[in-house]
């Protein structure tokens, strides 16, 4: 029987498979297609040059002992590599690339011109004309559990985050996308649970990468036309790491690339971590397969730390600096600033530095003058709570009947406008604001902030409501 390109390249994957991990051989050996057999020479179909050099890097002798078997000891490996589409240039075209056995293969050979032959950078976070297969996690170890201190806030995010790191890939939350307003810690968790992965599984390739750096590596790509090797850098990490995933809005381009990435990952049971300052459900201009995805794992929101929370998370800077602070100086800080654990730090930050540099005790006057003079341009943001109640008390009526189910006009009206309000002074997100409005959906509130809108443009007795509410809330 005579041997053919299919024959003998699956006797050799039988072979590979047999010698290495099933993940990587399902990454590596299930995408390369056998296209033809001339005498002793096979060529196999490869997706890119990077894919091309991690097999001659990481697999050459395996693949030289699997061909000779098949093949004998004059075998020939010849790569096959599809480029895609340069700019004005409308066929894709093919390079051949012989394996590193140098001595058995004559000068390579090109089925089309290439003008550049020179290798494109694979690794994005590699500078170019180094040789680095290597990719650093773009970690920062200062953001730890250790220091990502626990509260009702931030309890599902914090488990969910920790027993990923346990398990990478493992559980049931995969992705789990973190979500929450600013500077409530999401970029702080997504590094911690990273830096614990790599802690337990230093052998896992751990990536943190920005979307918004991720959207411009892609654009690169595209520019260099190595939109696959883009893709296939991608697709050998363990653990994946995107901050800020909402910044992929109208970004058509990038979410494809993204999706591909994705599914990939997911499938080989890799494990993706996402931040968002908004949940799935309020992503605007996202594509629905993507957000179906999103769902797929566990949607975990960060709220505002309560006052606990505050104080714990301002004992633990100041034990973490070696500073000492009374008692009443905390409770004031953790009174004043409520909304923001960033926002927060930073002024216990700068109440250190003031009475450090100006050889100052640190006294409430000095932490008042502190306090005012860091958030005072920043726009106060009041609790959903703190909006129902004073809604209820312009309108007369109980926080409860507020939440009622009553379809009566004037209590459906008040509803609608604390959701407005709600909306309008809180980072929370839709489906937040109407659990905490009497169990609505997040489309509830959507409907009520337009019928808000509406009213106030063509109704002047609700346009005072709006106004009068609006300086109640603004005091």
């Amino acid at each position: 029987m005579s041997k053919t390109a299919e024959t003998v390249w699956s006797n050799c994957l039988s072979f590979i498979e047999d010698n290495i991990s099933t993940q990587a051989y399902k990454t590596w050996f299930e995408p390369i297609k056998a296209v033809k057999l001339n005498e002793n020479a096979l060529s196999i179909q490869v997706p890119s040059k990077f894919f091309y050099e991690w097999l001659e890097e990481h697999y050459v002798k395996l693949l030289k002992v699997a061909l000779t078997k098949e093949l004998g000891t004059q075998a020939k490996l010849v790569y096959i590599i599809k480029m895609e589409n340069t700019y004005g240039n409308k066929q894709p075209f093919t390079e051949k690339i012989p394996s590193s056995n140098r001595s058995q293969v004559k000068d390579q050979e090109v089925d089309v011109p290439i003008k550049n032959k020179s290798p494109e950078l694979k690794n994005p976070f590699v500078i170019p004309g180094i040789r680095n297969v290597k990719i650093e996690s773009q970690l920062n170890p200062n953001y730890s559990f250790d220091n990502f201190l626990e509260g009702e806030s931030n309890r599902l995010a914090r488990s969910a985050g920790y027993a990923v790191a346990n398990k990478p890939g493992g559980t049931s939350f995969n992705p789990l996308l973190i979500f929450g307003g600013v500077g409530l810690g999401k970029t702080h968790l997504a590094h911690a649970i990273g830096v614990e992965i790599k802690e337990k599984y230093p052998e896992k390739t751990v990536l943190y990468i920005s979307a918004e750096k991720f959207t411009q590596q892609y654009i690169e790509s595209v520019k260099k036309n190595n939109r696959n090797d883009f893709i296939h850098f991608y697709q050998i990490i363990d653990v994946l790491i995107v901050d800020d995933i909402q910044l992929l809005s109208g970004k058509a381009g990038t979410q494809d690339v993204f999706f591909h990435i994705f599914n990939h990952l997911h499938q080989n049971g890799k494990q993706v971590i996402l931040t968002s300052d908004k949940a799935p459900v309020d992503m605007i201009d996202i594509e629905q397969r993507l957000l179906s995805r999103f769902k797929w794992g566990l949607s975990a929101e960060l709220n505002h730390p309560d006052y606990d929370t505050r104080v714990a998370i301002i004992k633990n800077k100041l034990y973490r600096d070696g500073v000492e602070m009374p008692e009443d100086i905390i409770e004031f800080l953790a009174n004043n600033i409520k909304t923001n654990i960033r926002e927060l730090e930073g002024a216990i930050i700068s109440l250190i530095a003031h009475s450090s540099f100006n050889k100052r005790e640190i006294t409430i006057d000095l932490a008042k003058k502190i306090v005012d003079n860091y958030v005072k341009h920043t726009k106060r943001e009041v609790s959903i709570d703190y909006i129902q109640k004073v809604v209820s008390e312009y309108f007369q009526m109980d926080v409860e009947t507020l939440q009622s189910k009553t379809r009566k006009r004037h209590i459906v009206q008040a509803r609608q406008l604390a959701m407005f309000f709600a909306k309008k002074f809180t980072k929370a997100s839709l489906a937040s604001i109407g659990s905490q409005i009497g169990q609505r959906d997040h489309a509830t509130v959507l409907h009520a902030c337009k019928t808000v809108d509406n009213l106030s443009s063509t109704d002047k007795q609700f346009r005072k409501y709006v106004d009068d509410l609006n300086k109640k809330l603004t005091l």
